[in-house]
């Protein structure tokens, strides 16, 4: 199974440091983001990567190049000057991907599991959740017997998915987003997922960055802030 490493965004919230680079090719202890979102791949046995590209993403491709210093096949979806949000951007990248296929945020950090994905039966997707972060206590879906639901007591989208090429049946080339797809399915009871207690952290901002460096700089013990 291929995975996919979503990292197109534009990192608004971490200016001025992506003025002039990239979000994924932020540095925390001492290496890009995205250079940690491969290695953790790479050690759960995905080798076959496909990275989207948008904002500088030249230089990401210049950065990491076919993925031979670490072990793995990186092939590139590159995406015009505006943005394809991730449905647009993971629908132009189809062609390149398995079916199934892993997709992953490339700026979040966690200790996740990879290996343990795709589970034994799902439907068109299977979503990882996580207990809500003080920033986004509202969360995005609930989770009942392993399937999620659009009502209930609900949990934060972690940025790690599993997809059926079939969820984005019937979508056009262009911008838009996955989360109403997502919605549709777990309506017609397509989706399931799982809750992950471990560590994660959205790496959207200075002060969650700077936490995750400091984490990794003290040898990677927990941190309870992020």
């Amino acid at each position: 199974m291929k995975a996919m490493l979503l990292a197109a965004g534009r990192g608004e919230r971490l200016r001025p440091l992506t003025d002039t680079l990239p979000k994924p090719l932020l540095e925390a202890g001492g290496k890009p983001l995205i250079v940690h979102a491969i290695e953790r791949l790479k050690r759960a046995g995905f080798t076959e990567l496909v990275i989207n590209l948008g904002y500088l993403g030249e230089r990401i491709e210049a950065a990491l190049g076919e993925g031979r210093a670490w072990g793995v096949r990186i092939v590139y979806s590159r995406e015009p000057q505006e943005a394809l949000e991730t449905g647009g951007g993971i629908f132009q990248a189809l062609p390149q991907l398995s079916d199934p296929f892993l997709a992953v945020n490339a700026d979040i950090a966690t200790d996740f599991p990879f290996a343990t994905l795709p589970p034994a039966d799902f439907g068109l997707a299977h979503l990882v959740l996580v207990p809500n972060p003080p920033y986004h206590p509202q969360g995005d879906f609930a989770l009942a017997q392993g399937r999620l639901c659009l009502e209930g007591e609900k949990y934060t989208f972690s940025g790690i998915g599993v997809y059926r090429k079939a969820l984005f049946g019937g979508c056009r080339p262009g911008r838009f987003p996955l989360a109403p797809l997502l919605r549709q399915a777990i309506a017609q009871g397509q989706v399931t997922g799982q809750l992950y207690l471990g560590y994660w952290s959205d790496l959207g901002t200075l002060e969650r960055l700077q936490a995750f460096d400091a984490k990794l700089r003290r040898g990677g013990k927990p941190c309870k802030t992020l």
